[in-house]
């Protein structure tokens, strides 16, 4: 068993250190020299490029176009926005001053002065009043809307507790930011793009989410209603793993951003912004994986399928080579990634748990009795199952495979999720079972003082008002005044 395997901790044993091995042992990623900061090493970016590709097509299919805006903010347009900038005060990486050019002091002696900036620029943590600032350029008419752009970047909070891809001080991600000229058209684009994200979640990675609405209090700073998919992680606590922000006109009115109307009056336009990020992948870790490694939908693997050849001696690999190459070929050709690995300087056993421990979805393996014998042995990673089959039409029994895992790994995720969703009515039973995690369905009576005070008692916090539940009155279980609905409260990362 290679020492990798070996050494991963058991999920039942510690979740979270489960979780900081495998990010490192499957060659994902890396802490850096900066304080917060992460190495995507390139498995971990071959995962996050897969992502950006399928993302971006969907993107570009709702009418959204790719553009890029600065990395540095002056400080002055986020104080223009008065709830964005308390937001993110605490948050935010300042640059102070700049460095000159090296030169000679009248002995001789290289300076390096530095000079104090006019003004204080932020390092992006996200890029509303810049974009808003840059639009009152673009926009004049009803005709220039409405006005569709994304932007992939990266962002900077200042976190001072940090783990791998779920939070870190520096993350990629992207951030779609819209004008409207209606409120009806901004909220439907709000609404619109939140569906995207659960379509490609469930679709894409292969994880079940719920989508609802933010309480007042946990909405996105400067948004009048954000929308949020919510995922449960193995451990029973949620993830938000996308967001969708209605802004109403406040960045409008605080960039001056107006248009004039089909009667020629000039009104204020309507606002969305929407993101995801690299978050994403440790959605994917933390909702599939096992105690042998990662598990990966196939659509979002780097490689779908790794064949091993066993030989002995020079001449039986050949054969075995030439027999698997135009099978290799052919897999390329209907758009499935192959990895052919026959190299010589590891066995198969490190090769096996390797490939196993980086979840590649389908691992083929032929030896001499299987070229002898017209069969080729098939492992599934979802399930380790392995059988042995007849390599003729293997390309389209893997075809099958890859959707089957798919669609597996999705339902497995979202049976399992299923069973821990509860009604809870009983506030001392709440607080009790919220412990061992799960998404609980509670009425709210809909005030920022009950949500403080179940946050202060539990750790757990309103996730969203879910859409996928009827919605019924009812009395709530921490204050006892009337609820109109029940939300999703749960423990989260």
């Amino acid at each position: 068993m290679a020492k990798e395997l070996k050494d991963l901790t058991k999920r039942a044993v510690n979740y979270s250190q489960w979780y900081n091995d495998l990010v490192v042992k499957a060659d994902l990623a890396e802490q850096s020299a900066v304080r917060g900061c992460m190495v995507i090493k390139p498995y971990g970016y071959a995962i996050w490029e897969k992502m950006q590709a399928q993302l971006d097509k969907m993107f570009k299919e709702t009418g959204a176009q790719n553009a890029y805006f600065p990395l540095l903010i002056p400080k002055s347009f986020l104080s223009r926005e008065a709830e964005h900038v308390e937001g993110f005060a605490k948050e935010c990486a300042v640059v102070t001053h700049y460095r000159l050019r090296a030169k000679e002091d009248k002995s001789g002696v290289e300076v390096d002065p530095a000079a104090q900036l006019e003004e204080e620029l932020i390092i992006r943590p996200t890029s509303e009043t810049i974009i808003w600032n840059t639009y009152r350029n673009w926009i004049q008419s009803y005709r220039d809307l409405p006005l569709m752009c994304n932007q992939w970047c990266n962002v900077m909070r200042w976190e001072m507790r940090t783990r791998p891809f779920l939070r870190t001080s520096e993350f990629l991600w992207q951030e779609g930011h819209t004008a409207h000229a209606t409120k009806e058209e901004a909220e439907e684009e709000a609404r619109k793009m939140l569906k995207v994200y659960a379509q490609f979640a469930e679709e894409w990675m292969a994880v079940p989410v719920l989508q609802g609405v933010k309480s007042e209090t946990e909405r996105f700073a400067g948004a009048l209603d954000t929308y949020t998919i919510e995922a449960m992680m193995q451990d029973g606590k949620a993830l938000q793993s996308g967001t969708s922000h209605f802004l109403g006109q406040n960045f409008a009115k605080a960039f001056d951003v107006t248009f004039l109307n089909k009667e020629n009056q000039p009104e204020y336009v309507w606002a969305t912004s929407w993101g995801v990020s690299t978050r994403l992948i440790g959605a994917l870790i933390m909702t599939h994986s096992d105690d042998n490694g990662l598990v990966l939908p196939p659509r979002l693997a780097p490689i779908q399928v790794v064949i091993v050849p066993i030989s002995k001696g020079g001449e039986q690999l050949q054969a075995i080579t030439d027999r698997l190459m135009p099978i290799i070929e052919n897999m390329r050709a209907k758009g499935i990634t192959v990895k052919y690995d026959d190299a010589e300087n590891k066995r198969p056993g490190f090769k096996f748990a390797d490939y196993e421990l980086k979840g590649v979805p389908v691992r083929l393996v032929l030896g001499g009795r299987d070229l002898e014998n017209g069969t080729i042995e098939v492992m599934r990673r979802d399930t380790l199952e392995k059988e042995t089959v007849s390599i003729e039409g293997i390309e389209d029994y893997v075809v099958h495979l890859l959707d089957d895992i798919q669609r597996n790994i999705f339902e497995k995720a979202r049976k399992w999720r299923d069973e821990r969703v509860y009604e809870c009515d009983n506030y001392e039973e709440f607080k009790e079972r919220v412990k061992d995690g799960g998404f609980f369905l509670c009425h709210w009576d809909g005030t920022a003082e009950t949500e403080a005070k179940i946050k202060e008692d539990t750790q757990a916090t309103i996730r969203c008002v879910p859409f996928a539940y009827e919605q019924t009155p009812g009395t709530d279980m921490v204050s006892g005044k009337p609820a109109k609905h029940r939300v999703i409260i749960a423990r989260s990362y």
